[in-house]
């Protein structure tokens, strides 16, 4: 055939990357080459590549001499667990992954086309940054990249793996997709590196204490998952695909819809996790643990805002977003982290039609300087705006403490949620027995020959009329009160019922949510 020479040549070159030495040292640094991270993630023989015979035009500074098939990053549609996405996969071993002209459209074309189609779109960036010897054109790439994930965003899934170097301008694209995921030891994310913040500010610092996966798993939050190795990392963005709908007019449905609950889904070991005592902690992962289909928890920020859970379920093999107070940390108190963590991910759940399952044992929102001087105000706001605003099925279970402005935070009935329960052990008041005693009986306390025994007087008066559900439940405030053993059928009927839900708002262009 006419060109085979010539068509084989180039498609050899165009896997080559950087070369065999480049390649080599790539793997010494326990890192895999592009094309081998696609083999990880996608499903086999589904990579349909796109621009892989794209060369820069730069002719400044050598560049001439440097010509790469594909240009540093490899683009292309594939499949995972049977569903289509858009994928890159930058090659550090061009140029340092560097980012120019060519390279950027070749990102953009992707991402136009993933709109276009309505698929995911995946970025395994490994990268230098932008290519210097470019100037502003690459520059002028970043931006035009950047404009996409907002336009794309809470229209297709946005994921970015983040599995080498991420600096500079290019740390802004990762930070405006939904997901962030993390290899430990060999990927970081920061505007300046450790020799500018060594110049600027005097700090000693490495780049793994500045921006590695643990940093910014644990403090700064920006990383939402992170793995040992990059195998692992990229099984794991494997499965949180699986949890997700390809587009945002789509219902990530399974099957015939939901199922009717059937007496297989009692768990009486629900009717013994709350300790009698309600200053008591319990782990509520075990509540989820009983509710959810087994083994389906896929956690968010596991590391990060330990106060409140949030993460991927399956209820009869359907997926559900988990909202839930963590009464192991902090009693499971609302505080600014938790608050925006929790806001964040009930703002993509709405997003992509995910509906929302909140379990509360909340005393109240953490206290102090630090969160006051922090914003807590708006913070607390962003969570209850974030749930005020949803209009996906919002089903909440009130295990034990309801207490004060985060009873209404926590989709309340008076924020919209659709199905509200109370397991019996539920105490939902202004603030707990002991504080509420002390305010309300101060004089009478104070006043009384024996001030002890009369607050504990008064605390069991308190209790025995405020610390229950039934007040609530009299309100229609909660619809039910329901034995825990019961939770998961309850839960169940109730998203089935809700799965024609529609709601038609009045037309706005966007509301100002606090940010």
């Amino acid at each position: 055939m006419k060109g085979f020479e010539t068509y084989q040549e180039k498609k050899i070159q165009s896997m080559q990357g950087g070369g065999t030495a480049r390649m080599e040292a790539q793997h010494r640094k326990g890192k895999l080459s592009a094309r081998e991270r696609l083999d990880v993630l996608l499903d086999p023989g589904s990579f349909e590549e796109m621009g892989g015979l794209v060369t820069h035009r730069c002719r400044d500074f050598g560049l001439e001499n440097e010509v790469y098939l594909g240009d540093g990053v490899v683009t292309g549609l594939g499949t995972v667990n049977g569903q289509r996405i858009a994928v890159f996969s930058q090659d550090f071993t061009v140029l340092g992954g560097s980012l120019s002209e060519t390279h950027a459209e070749k990102i953009i074309k992707l991402m136009d086309l993933a709109l276009r189609i309505g698929v995911p779109v995946v970025g395994l960036n490994d990268s230098g940054g932008a290519r210097i010897q470019e100037g502003v054109t690459s520059l002028a790439g970043y931006a035009d990249i950047f404009y996409r994930n907002v336009k794309a965003s809470g229209l297709v899934p946005q994921l970015s793996v983040i599995m080498g170097p991420c600096a500079g301008g290019a740390v802004y694209s990762p930070a405006i997709t939904d997901w962030i995921f993390m290899v430990e030891q060999t990927s970081y994310m920061f505007v300046t590196g450790p020799n500018v913040v060594k110049t600027v500010t005097h700090e000693e610092v490495s780049s793994e204490e500045l921006g590695g996966a643990t940093t910014h798993a644990t403090r700064s939050g920006i990383a939402h998952f992170t793995y040992p190795n990059e195998v692992e990392c990229l099984q794991a963005v494997r499965r949180l695909l699986s949890y997700l709908p390809p587009n945002c007019a789509v219902r990530p449905l399974r099957g015939s819809g939901w199922p009717q609950p059937t007496a297989s889904d009692r768990r009486p070991a629900l009717d013994r996790i709350v300790p009698e005592s309600s200053n008591s902690p319990y782990d509520m992962q075990e509540v989820i643990s009983a509710l959810v289909d087994e083994g389906s928890w896929m956690e968010v920020q596991p590391e990060y805002g330990g106060n409140i859970l949030v993460g991927f379920a399956r209820m009869g093999d359907q997926t559900i977003g988990v909202v839930a107070n963590q009464p192991m940390i902090l009693a499971g108190v609302l505080d600014n982290n938790a608050s925006r963590k929790a806001a964040r991910f009930v703002r993509f759940c709405d997003a992509f039609q995910i509906p929302l399952l909140v379990l509360v044992d909340v005393p109240g929102f953490l206290p102090g300087t630090e969160q006051e001087w922090n914003g807590i105000i708006t913070n607390g706001a962003k969570l209850l705006y974030a749930f005020s605003e949803a209009t996906v099925p919002r089903v909440s279970l009130i295990t034990r403490k309801a207490y004060g402005g985060a009873y209404d935070v926590m989709n309340s009935k008076h924020i919209g949620a659709d199905i509200n329960l109370a397991w019996p052990s539920a105490e939902i008041a202004v603030m707990g027995p002991k504080g509420a005693a002390e305010i309300i009986f101060k004089s009478e306390i104070a006043s009384s020959k024996n001030p002890e025994e009369t607050l504990n007087q008064k605390v069991n008066e308190y209790t025995e009329k405020f610390a229950n559900p039934y007040i609530a439940a009299s309100r229609g405030f909660v619809d039910d009160v329901i034995l825990p053993s019961e939770s998961r059928m309850r839960i169940l009927g109730a998203f089935g019922a809700l799965q024609t839900k529609a709601h038609q708002p009045l037309p706005k262009k966007h509301g100002n949510i606090p940010l």
